[in-house]
């Protein structure tokens, strides 16, 4: 049993291998074990496991929670698996989670003004916002400055706010 034990570790390191964007485990290394529905089943399984596991930080008891199906050896095989390599895994999920959009903020500044007279009126005191974006797109740095008014502004706010709600509902779940 020790022997199937250390077989289930390395198969766990070799599925977070698959998670953290190596190569995984081979069909070819297992067949003789499971057959290709099997392993097809156990493969997505324990790569969306561990994604969960890591992904929402499950503490070891939490994790072991999740695997109570399984055997305590099982589970402890896994679990150490999965423990080894968390901050590995946790980047992986981090660059694929940021490699949906090609585009990332890396900062921003904002700027309020007081619009005075235009050359279309000559008492307009309308409050501008400005904002400056310094965007990265597949390396390349960038600048993006927009001009809101208070209404614009209003909209961007809720907007955020409506995605934070988003972000926050998924973090709970």
């Amino acid at each position: 049993i020790v022997y199937l034990l250390e077989k289930l570790k390395l198969y766990t390191i070799m599925v977070v291998d698959g998670v953290c964007g190596r190569s995984g485990p081979r069909r070819t290394d297992y067949g003789e074990r499971w057959s290709l529905t099997e392993w097809v089943e156990l493969m997505n399984t324990l790569s969306s496991f561990i994604r969960f596991a890591v992904g929402r930080g499950c503490s070891d008891q939490e994790i072991k929670e999740l695997l109570s199906d399984l055997d305590t050896a099982h589970a402890e095989a896994v679990l150490q698996g999965v423990r080894s390599r968390f901050d590995e895994i946790r980047h992986a999920l981090v660059d694929r989670t940021n490699g949906i959009s090609s585009t990332q903020l890396q900062d921003f500044n904002w700027q309020l003004k007081l619009a005075l007279s235009s050359d279309k009126l000559s008492a307009l005191n309308t409050p501008l916002l400005n904002l400056s974006l310094d965007l990265k797109e597949n390396g390349i740095q960038r600048t993006v400055n927009i001009e809101m008014n208070k209404e614009e502004l209003q909209t961007l706010i809720s907007a955020l706010e409506a995605a934070n709600k988003v972000i926050l509902k998924l973090k709970a779940h």
